[in-house]
């Protein structure tokens, strides 16, 4: 019987184009078997099972102004206390709905919808309540309820402009409880501007509390500095009396400073216009977070006695009495508005800092802002503008795999009120607008966005998104990418890659061949002129010159996100075009690369997944990076939960099926009515067993033939070979009518390999079948290897390293050990090692003569393994005395040590 999972709810897909000649299947149809993968995803699994959403959810809802439950943001670049302040708060989120997404169609447990479904309810909440204006947070108070300004809501109190009434004395008082520990966050500022004002801040830039007057800015401040920190999630007293030349602050009740050379007072500066409570009249200081109860202003200097009563009971109970110029005792519990007690009717009201969304689809866990600050940049900065499309990006993303694996309207709602808030912004700017935002480095990143607009597209029918996708042409990019012309040197790396496959989805949808075009020749640029072996890119995020691969070698190669990336362009590229590179590059990226991204080891609070990966000698991988909420975090939870997603593409008719990769795996295919499992331990099993089940279908079984399984690559169908010559970097192809019970066996031969960086040769890294293999060895610098000394005729040098006892694709050379990449261990590692053959060596036996060299690093051991395979020993010595006869007479060998170098490989033994 075919395999279907259960306990899914009837999800909606996003429609093939027409342009794919290819389909590929959808997770739920294409099982894991035991493995690498399997286990790897179970720990990713596990960790997304067991995340408090709530944690993800805080910063959404800060910036709606709602209740965050108590929950703590994640940090890092996921907080509101995060790097760059914090401003691309909101990506992990997306991801995460993503992650949810592909584990619950790939398993169909029930855990993972709920989490969706809660997510979404929430981001549908804040949504709504982003529409209206900002309503009271009630908490408990000192006496009472009390107001809170949640951190991140960007929320303040407005006081009409009239709440000094120009005395000449006063005192203020509040109670207020921070939240954070930000410096300069005030409990009120009246002022008209930077120049004009009159604040108490519960933190100066010591930490402690400072009230400060002043007519011509911060230099002519007449101020009053406390001694000791507020404490935070407790509540303090703060009181500011001005009386004469002497103002005093009071902290719970104690005068803590006073100043008796005072000559400013209310009265002289005049009626101000911004009269707030937890809003600094100076842009860049943060807002108060925190809750404020009980607010009185009188127009004199209340007495010790009278502060000090203030300590136990509300005003209205204290000799005091309330405030005559204003008083509020926050006892609302609804509503945006704060009632005036002091007689004068002097409504506060609750506001944000940025007013409100341009647009109702708007959704963010951070202020429109970031967006509209964008339009005017001319160059990046990320402390002010951090990415606020590829955040949207990553919010669209997750919850259109939302929508596509629970069905759940309210997601795509969500997405689709989004594109219409980006496609009222966008579509009103200048082209030249636009070109220039999106041609800044950071800030003007804006990700895979134009592939998940187009594929929201395709459900939605609005001509409006289609018209956003195109929004986001970066002409000067791909006019170059379509006439084959390189200027990727110095771009962002990630910024980029994710936007071609955009462009091949805008292709799908318009037609417009330049798309196409371009993308495919801007994957030629990265693969292989910018890659690595284990098919990463970049260096510290940025491009180097082509074919610069040992000259960029550091710590901070391989940004995990550009891996995640060209995977996802390569797939899509293939589905136009069958050239079997794409799905070699995908193998060679996923085993390794990608596997070795996540540690081997479970975690509740991180993903453990690497941001860089140094491949640098003894580099040791960080699988926390940057507190544990990077992109590549993100894109490392997605990709641990799609393992399956191109192990099986389908003919967009049906006829053919290909098999890209070999991994244990239970395809069901509806459309045939058959399923088809493959049984193997690949890459520890050197092929893979593919079984046919439950009835009978006539179609193609296309096999990929590795371009490095250059020689015994066989096929048998029921025990029988197959005729036919496979060629590396091909799909072998059987085609028959298919029968319950049929197997094929798939033999792939490994043979260990190496591959030279592009500029320099002698800097190799080792490659066994697919696997690449790094040395474990603390040293930092490049181990010397030989490998030529017992190299089997078929030019594998496998017998040149011992095997590990006990551990698979685990070898010895020269006392270090080699092993797969994919391990996901804190070893120092090894990626590339410094090639050293000194001496000209036949089947472990010394010639005595120098291994000589040409100018370009080719060594004459080089130009004779060049040759292999050599079907016998025979054809090897021929090679041997041709290459050496050149050698010779260019002079770059005597004739003595070139007959030494004949006769010792005469004589030597070779393994086969």
């Amino acid at each position: 019987m075919a395999y279907a999972a259960t306990g899914r709810a009837a999800a909606a897909t996003v429609p093939a184009p027409s342009a794919w000649s290819l389909r590929p299947f959808e997770l739920k149809d294409v099982r894991l078997g035991q493995g690498v993968f399997a286990t790897k995803r179970q720990l990713m699994l596990d960790h997304g099972r067991g995340y408090d959403v709530n944690r993800l959810l805080q910063v959404f809802r800060a910036n709606a102004g709602l209740s965050t439950g108590g929950a703590v943001a994640p940090g890092g670049w996921e907080g509101l206390d995060g790097e760059a302040n914090g401003n691309l708060r909101g990506h992990y989120t997306g991801h995460f709905l993503t992650m949810l997404s592909q584990a619950y169609a790939s398993t169909g447990n029930q855990a993972y919808a709920d989490k969706i479904r809660t997510m979404v309810g929430a981001l549908t909440d804040v949504r709504a309540a982003l529409r209206k204006d900002p309503v009271m947070l009630s908490v408990t108070g000192k006496f009472g309820t009390a107001q809170e300004n949640v951190r991140g809501s960007y929320q303040y109190v407005d006081l009409p402009n009239t709440v000094l009434g120009g005395a000449t004395a006063i005192t203020l008082s509040a109670w207020v409880k921070p939240t954070h520990n930000a410096n300069w966050t005030r409990v009120f500022d009246f002022g008209n501007n930077s120049t004009r004002y009159m604040f108490l801040a519960a933190r100066n830039g010591s930490g402690v509390p400072r009230f400060a007057i002043t007519t011509n800015g911060p230099g002519g401040e007449q101020g009053l500095n406390g001694t000791a920190a507020l404490p935070i999630d407790q509540w303090s007293h703060l009181a500011v009396t001005i009386s004469g030349s002497t103002g005093t602050l009071y902290v719970n009740g104690t005068a803590v400073a006073t100043n008796t050379s005072m000559t400013l007072n209310p009265a002289a500066l005049g009626t101000l216009a911004n009269n707030w409570l937890g809003r600094s009249n100076f842009s860049t200081d943060p807002v108060f977070a925190g809750a404020f109860d009980e607010f009185n202003v009188w127009s004199r200097a209340l007495t010790a006695a009278e502060i000090t009563a203030l300590q136990s009971n509300r005003a209205s109970a204290t000799p005091a009495g309330r405030g005559n110029l204003a008083s509020y005792d926050f006892f609302e519990t609804t509503g945006g508005t704060f009632a005036d007690a002091s007689g004068r009717g002097l409504t506060a009201t609750l506001r944000r800092t940025w007013g409100g969304p341009s647009h109702p689809g708007f959704l963010a866990a951070y202020p429109e802002t970031q967006f509209i600050e964008l339009e005017s940049m001319t160059s990046g900065d990320y402390t002010r503008v951090w990415a606020p499309y590829y955040t949207a990006h990553k919010i669209l993303k997750g919850l259109l795999d939302a929508y596509l694996a629970t069905d759940d309207s309210r997601a795509l709602d969500l997405a689709s009120g989004m594109c219409d808030w980006m496609h009222s912004r966008l579509s009103k700017l200048p082209d030249a607008t636009l070109q220039r935002m999106w041609g800044i480095f950071s800030s003007g990143e804006f990700g895979g966005i134009v592939e998940t607009i187009v594929d929201l597209h395709a459900l939605t029918g609005k001509a409006e998104h289609l018209a956003l996708a195109k929004l986001f042409d970066l002409d000067k990019l791909i006019d170059a990418c379509a006439a084959n012309t390189d200027t990727l040197d110095g771009l962002h790396a990630n910024q980029h890659i994710p936007i071609f496959t955009g462009y091949v989805r805008l292709y799908d949808a318009t037609g417009e061949t330049r798309y196409l075009t371009a993308a495919k020749n801007f994957w030629g640029m990265v693969v292989p002129h910018r890659m690595y072996g284990i098919g990463g890119t970049s260096t510290a995020e940025f491009w180097k010159a082509r074919g610069v691969v040992a000259g960029t070698i550091s710590d901070t190669n391989a940004e995990t996100c550009c891996a995640y990336n060209l995977l996802k362009l390569s797939r899509m590229l293939f589905f136009h075009d069958q050239d079997p590179k794409y799905m070699d590059y995908y193998e060679r990226a996923l085993y390794n690369q990608v596997l070795g991204s996540k540690q081997d080891k479970a975690d509740a609070e991180k993903p453990l997944v690497t941001y860089f990966i140094g491949l640098k000698p003894g580099h040791v991988r960080d699988y926390t990076p940057k507190q544990g909420t990077t992109c590549c975090e993100g894109t490392g939870m997605e990709s641990a939960t799609k393992y399956q997603d191109s192990v099986y593409f389908r003919k967009a008719d049906d006829s053919a099926l290909y098999v890209n990769l070999y991994s244990p795996s239970t395809l069901a295919w509806s459309a045939k009515g058959v399923t088809v499992t493959q049984t193997t331990e690949y890459p520890r099993e050197q092929g893979s067993t593919i079984t046919v089940s439950g009835g009978s279908a006539s179609f193609d079984l296309k096999l990929r033939v590795p371009s490095w399984a250059t020689s015994g690559f066989r096929v048998t169908v029921n025990g029988s070979t197959v005729s036919g010559t496979p060629n590396p970097g091909s799909y072998f192809t059987l085609s028959r009518t298919w029968r319950s019970g049929d197997t094929v066996r798939v033999t792939v031969p490994f043979r260990l390999r190496v591959e030279k960086a592009l500029d320099d040769p002698s800097l190799q890294t080792l490659f066994y079948g697919p696997v690449n293999l790094v040395g474990r060895n603390a040293s930092t610098s490049y181990l010397q290897a030989g490998l030529y000394a017992n190299a089997a005729l078929s030019g594998d040098l496998l017998p040149s390293v011992t095997p590990v006892s006990g551990k698979p694709l685990h070898y010895t050379l020269n006392g270090t050990e080699f092993a797969p990449f994919s391990e996901g261990t804190e070893d120092p590692t090894h990626a590339y090692v410094r090639r050293s053959e000194p001496k000209v060596v036949f089947g472990n036996t010394d010639s005595g003569v120098t291994n000589p060299a040409k100018s370009d690093g080719t060594t004459l051991l080089d130009e004779i393994w060049a040759g292999a395979p050599f079907g016998d020993k025979g054809a090897l010595v021929t090679r041997v005395r041709s290459t050496v006869d050149a050698w010779v007479s260019a002079g770059r060998l005597s004739q003595a040590d070139g007959q030494k170098v004949v006769t010792t490989a005469q004589n030597a033994t070779y393994v086969s």
